[in-house]
């Protein structure tokens, strides 16, 4: 299985990329993972905030195939434990899908096209993040769901 994750707009923090590449690199030896940032929406001032959602979610479905599982990272999303996602991943790679894409959505969420596509959605918390630190926490808990399916001493229950 391959992970996919897409996120709209660069990540302008130099010290908070340089903790995502920590755990991309690590999960190279866990899992093939690509993640695919696109870019940001030109003149979102002249837009709605329904607008700018379709926009992206245009961008967003370009790099979606059919046969890909799609999941959201989305507020109102299933919540999990650290071991309780371990074990949600564990199940997908048990179905044989071949690509599970997370979708990291702009600041206004996801349209309703998007949604329709969605085969779930995941909270990583009731608190609202930046997107740019959602990339990060998201990255590092596949990590960890890594660890804790090969019983490595990273996570501490």
């Amino acid at each position: 299985m391959r992970i996919k994750l897409l996120t709209i707009g660069k990540t302008d923090n130099g010290e908070l990329q340089k903790l995502i590449d920590v755990y991309l690199k690590r999960l190279k030896h866990y899992v093939k993972f690509e993640l695919v940032v696109l870019p940001d929406i030109k003149n979102t001032k002249n837009l709605s905030a329904s607008d700018q959602m379709e926009k992206e979610a245009e961008l967003i479905l370009k790099n979606i195939n059919s046969t890909d599982t799609v999941f959201l990272l989305d507020e109102n999303g299933k919540e999990y434990t650290s071991v309780g996602f371990a074990n949600q991943l564990q199940k997908h790679m048990n179905s044989g899908i071949k690509e599970w894409v997370l979708v990291i959505g702009g600041p206004y969420g996801f349209s309703d096209s998007i949604r329709h596509k969605a085969n779930g959605q995941i909270s990583l918390s009731k608190m609202t993040f930046s997107h740019q630190m959602v990339r990060l926490f998201i990255v590092e808990q596949i990590y960890r769901a890594f660890t804790i399916l090969r019983n490595e001493p990273y996570h501490h229950k």
